[in-house]
């Protein structure tokens, strides 16, 4: 059986180096890239057949660098079966400080557009995969339980979560007929250097090695969505149905993500 072939962004650390310790020991071969790139070198060689694995540092925000990097993974591993867009950024924002429009611009950019930039180069090589009869193929968006809901003093990083969710709906319909599986996976709270800086307590908070179990599970599966930890799921389908005036009394004075001043 050939290892499966993984391309994964933001897996310097947190949520995509947990994913690439799981998909490495599973006897994966992966294409790992981040800014960071001696962090990035360190975790591939501290990986399982580490002579197999592609780096690439690179911004995600470089649209013609991932896609060079792209092609040489698909050169090199000839082929492409699990693409996973993680890479990510959550900072506070409020909206009446109008230097806080460029915040929104940076996290729409690395959250919203850098996946459709990390899906793209790698389209092609798949649908043709399945066309030959190659099941298997997943393009894996990270979205979030904070895109269920607006919260406050998260706005860009609710509407980017948001826009996730959304596009990959938008994307999984259109490549039914293709064969291509896109998966949407929204973490709750998970124990991550993202989530460690916030003071406030954070209900079912999850190693982040069990997020990433769970999260390769739902992958095989071809799940079109999933929220990681299912506790969280069943919290945010009792937000989601909250009338507006109910939600917007309950969550005027929850904790917030402050700003970077």
């Amino acid at each position: 059986m050939q290892a499966k072939r993984v391309f994964i962004t933001g897996a310097s650390s947190g949520l995509g180096a947990a994913l690439a310790r799981q998909y490495a020991s599973e006897g994966a071969t992966l294409g790992l890239v981040a800014r960071r790139g001696e962090v990035l070198r360190e975790l591939a060689a501290s990986l399982s057949n580490a002579e197999r694995h592609r780096v690439y540092a690179l911004d995600v925000n470089d649209s013609a660098a991932l896609a060079n990097a792209a092609a040489d993974f698909i050169a090199v591993a000839q082929g492409i079966d699990i693409v996973i867009a993680n890479a990510g950024i959550s900072r506070g924002t409020l909206t009446e400080y109008t230097e806080d429009l460029q915040v929104f611009e940076q996290v729409f950019a690395t959250n919203v557009t850098a996946t459709v930039a990390t899906f793209a180069p790698f389209i092609a090589t798949m649908k043709a995969q399945a066309a030959a009869g190659q099941t298997g193929c997943r393009l894996v968006g990270i979205g979030s339980v904070a895109g269920i809901r607006g919260l406050p003093g998260a706005g860009a990083y609710s509407a980017s979560k948001a826009a996730v969710i959304t596009y990959c709906e938008s994307l999984r319909v259109e490549l039914k007929k293709d064969g291509i599986k896109v998966v949407t996976i929204a973490p709750g709270y998970i124990d991550t250097p993202m989530t460690q800086v916030n003071d406030y307590a954070m209900p079912f908070l999850l190693p982040v090695q069990t997020f990433a179990e769970r999260a390769v599970a739902t992958i095989d599966a071809g799940s079109s969505y999933r929220v990681i930890p299912w506790q969280m799921g069943v919290v945010a389908k009792v937000l989601r149905s909250l009338p507006n005036w109910l939600y917007d009394f309950l969550f005027a004075n929850a904790p917030r993500k402050k700003r970077d001043l």
